[in-house]
């Protein structure tokens, strides 16, 4: 039989999660971010749950040939803009809007004849210090945009360093007004992040209603200060992490309370099991010595297949539906588990129990957040690290 490993994707998940970020900007127009295959998720895969978008944001040519090829016929944006001059002939073959971020891109562009062949977005650098045009530059590359016959609609697009933080987005927001000043065009500033920290809430406004104050208890949700809601939200906002159920904060509970779904469950199963006793160690290098007698649990699940190597001791993990811990070094191939609160609540806790090591399974879900959150990493890595090796089910 095969290796006991597989990854599911739920379909009805992303959807779910796709509606929850139209009710967070109801009046705007959804880009679902498939960038890193969808997250980890497989285009192919999460296009049916997500087409109900209003376009896709990506980076890679081949993806974007790809959904075309899936019959997507609608907007596709490239969030990095094209790599090179060729790259603008495949943009007006398949009808691809893309970013300008660099006098390069502008360059490309001013060399192109074809009349208003590109709808372009318009980077404007507000902290982030990656990709974009600083406040100084941004006008004269709009100015010069416009002068381009090949360029078409332009809209204004930002990236928030800290709408997930304490900082939140005051400061790139005001710089971003002030820059745009009278600009005619669309915008788009949000990402999960910035969106479910403005967004509308529909808990806010059954509080309204029932005569209570709105909710704020996640640290990452604007204060009264920060921009205005209809402002900051702008034409276009752009999901990523959200639609697959994690959270731009990190936080698992910041997940729940916006009522995300996990869209992918990474299942495995007990394939050993070890009685030891007190004193003795468990793993490569005897990082983990046990205090008391135990059982101990052999998952087939390891870095090899996108588990992080540098999860610790005490990373949640469930066997037979119990929630418990792993013990020891992360290997290749497998993780040891601690078994004796599987045994304590009544179950088997042998060869052959169900683990889930993140999602949801049988009932149980365990947040990819809470995994990553003990591995010191994020939701985002996780996902988009599993490895090619682990067959991949569609639910």
């Amino acid at each position: 039989m095969p290796r006991p490993i597989q990854a599911i994707i739920h379909p009805e998940a992303l959807s779910h999660n796709l509606a929850r970020a139209r009710l967070a900007a109801p009046q705007a127009k959804v880009w679902a971010v498939v960038k890193a295959n969808a997250y980890g998720h497989g285009i192919e895969r999460a296009f049916a749950a997500l087409r109900a978008a209003d376009g896709f944001a990506l980076l890679d040519l081949a993806e974007a040939e790809a959904l075309r090829a899936l019959g997507w016929g609608g907007p596709i944006l490239l969030l990095e803009g094209c790599f090179g001059a060729d790259d603008l002939q495949l943009c007006e073959r398949l009808n691809l809007w893309h970013v300008v971020h660099d006098a390069a891109q502008l360059n490309w562009l001013a060399a192109r004849r074809k009349p208003r062949a590109h709808r372009v977005y318009l980077k404007m650098n507000t902290g982030m210090n990656r990709l974009g045009f600083t406040s100084a530059q941004y006008r004269a590359a709009w100015d010069r945009l416009q002068q381009c016959p090949a360029v078409g609609e332009i809209t204004h697009m930002t990236h928030f360093a800290t709408a997930e933080g304490p900082q939140g987005t005051t400061d790139a927001f005001d710089l971003f007004q002030r820059c745009m000043g009278d600009l005619p065009g669309e915008r788009s500033l949000c990402n999960s992040a910035a969106l479910l920290r403005h967004g509308h809430h529909p808990a806010e406004e059954v509080l309204h209603l029932a005569g209570h104050a709105p909710r704020n208890a996640n640290p990452a949700r604007a204060t009264a200060n920060e921009a205005p809601q209809a402002a900051i939200l702008g034409d276009w906002v752009r999901p990523g992490i959200m639609l697959y159920g994690g959270s731009a904060t990190g936080l698992a509970a910041d997940a729940k309370a916006w009522d995300l779904h996990p869209a992918m469950s990474l299942v495995t199963r007990i394939v050993g099991v070890q009685q030891i006793a007190a004193g003795a160690s468990v793993g490569y290098g005897g990082v983990f010595t046990s205090q008391q007698p135990m059982r101990i649990g052999v998952a087939a699940v390891g870095y090899a297949d996108g588990y992080p190597r540098h999860a610790p001791t005490g990373t949640p993990i469930v066997v037979d539906g119990i929630r418990t811990r792993i013990v020891g070094r992360v290997s290749m191939d497998m993780v040891t588990v601690d078994l004796d609160p599987v045994r304590a609540a009544g179950r088997a806790a042998d060869v052959g129990s169900p683990v889930l090591c993140w999602g949801r399974h049988n009932g149980v879900e365990l947040p990819i957040d809470d995994v990553a959150t003990a591995a010191a990493t994020l939701g985002y890595e996780l996902m988009c690290a599993l490895a090619s090796r682990v067959p991949v089910h569609v639910e």
